[in-house]
């Protein structure tokens, strides 16, 4: 019950992140991009991803958003069965389950009001950017490398 607790307060931080980043910048358009410098290394400007991871999809004339807002429904309800079966020792993979849950369902959200997920997080190295993130996105791929923990940690179990 407590991982559901977690999952529901990476939404509410997610979606309350991304409300007041859209207030605060506004979207980033081309010629008329408000960024926010962090660090050298760190910036902060509302970007629009109507596709999927590095916004595979997002020209693809709008029927990607339904797409996607379906993918993340039948996810986010597999990732609920699987963490009602997962074992209460098997904590990387619980944690992993919990972190890309929320991610998920923070994102569907975007998508399934809004057409779009919004990214505001922004890594780069000179004039090297890192694809525009958020915390719903963070979350998941977090989750993701307890995944692989659980998965490389399990195997050394049981050889």
């Amino acid at each position: 019950m407590k991982g559901y607790l977690v999952s529901l307060i990476i939404v509410v931080i997610d979606q309350v992140s991304k409300m007041k980043m859209d207030q605060w910048l506004g979207l980033c358009v081309p010629g008329q991009c408000e960024r926010f410098e962090v660090l050298p290394v760190f910036q902060l400007a509302v970007l629009y991803n109507e596709g999927a991871a590095f916004s595979f999809l997002a020209d693809a004339g709008g029927w990607q958003r339904w797409f996607l807002t379906g993918i993340s429904a039948v996810v986010s309800v597999a990732l609920v069965v699987w963490l009602r079966r997962v074992a209460t020792h098997q904590v990387y993979l619980r944690v992993g389950l919990v972190l890309i849950l929320g991610g998920a369902v923070g994102n569907l959200i975007d998508r399934a009001f809004q057409g779009y997920v919004v990214d505001f997080l922004i890594v780069h190295y000179d004039q090297y950017y890192f694809p525009a993130f958020n915390v719903a996105d963070a979350a998941i791929s977090i989750g993701a490398v307890f995944l692989l923990l659980d998965l490389f940690l399990a195997k050394e179990e049981s050889v």
